[in-house]
């Protein structure tokens, strides 16, 4: 009696191993249970699987791509005067305002260079009237750039408060001053205004 119920019990597990090893493979008209992928979805993880780098070279060579190309849109957008692309200190419509405010004005700072090198030829030259002219020149330039400049600032000041008051404004005075120390063909971005052309 205790055998036959053991041998039983024996050859129950073994029926239900087999069972499981027999079965067939899922029925193609079965339900998988988990929802079909849309083609957008599809298309774009093979993308996402394609353009991701197998190894740390081609990683690096990509991000050096990627890197070129946004400088590359950067110096195009400096010789347009392109929004999207503009370094983050010349964005944004005050910074526009002040180029466009200081290209149109002329200014004795932006001659600055020129007048430097030929004061300091002058100042080389051995005969001493020249070397007293040559630092009179000096003072002077000097002089007229500060004035030029305090009045530029308080004007710009005056349209920028009129024209953007409840923009942040911050550095945009000193931006602009800076931007008037620069030759105005060498000026980036690029004037967009023609001298007298009010912005």
């Amino acid at each position: 009696m205790f055998r036959s119920r053991s041998s039983k019990d024996e050859k129950a597990p073994t029926g239900k191993v087999t069972a499981d090893l027999s079965k067939q493979p899922r029925d193609p008209e079965s339900p998988k249970g988990r929802p079909t992928p849309k083609r957008s979805e599809a298309q774009t993880q093979r993308r996402r699987a394609s353009s991701t780098p197998t190894d740390r070279k081609e990683a690096t060579k990509r991000q050096r791509e990627a890197r070129r190309s946004d400088l590359a849109k950067q110096r195009e957008a400096l010789a347009t005067g392109d929004e999207r692309y503009l370094p983050a200190r010349d964005k944004g419509p005050v910074r526009r305002f002040v180029r466009d405010f200081v290209d149109s004005r002329f200014c004795i700072a932006e001659y600055f260079l020129p007048l430097a090198v030929i004061i300091l030829i002058l100042s080389v030259i051995q005969i001493q009237n020249i070397q007293n002219i040559s630092l009179l020149l000096w003072l002077g330039v000097i002089v007229l750039i500060v004035v030029d400049s305090i009045g530029l600032a308080f004007r710009l000041k005056k349209q920028l408060r009129e024209r953007f008051p409840d923009t942040p404004k911050r550095g945009a005075v000193a931006y602009g001053l800076m931007r008037t120390l620069q030759m105005r063909r060498l000026r980036l971005p690029k004037p967009q205004v023609k001298r007298g052309e009010r912005p």
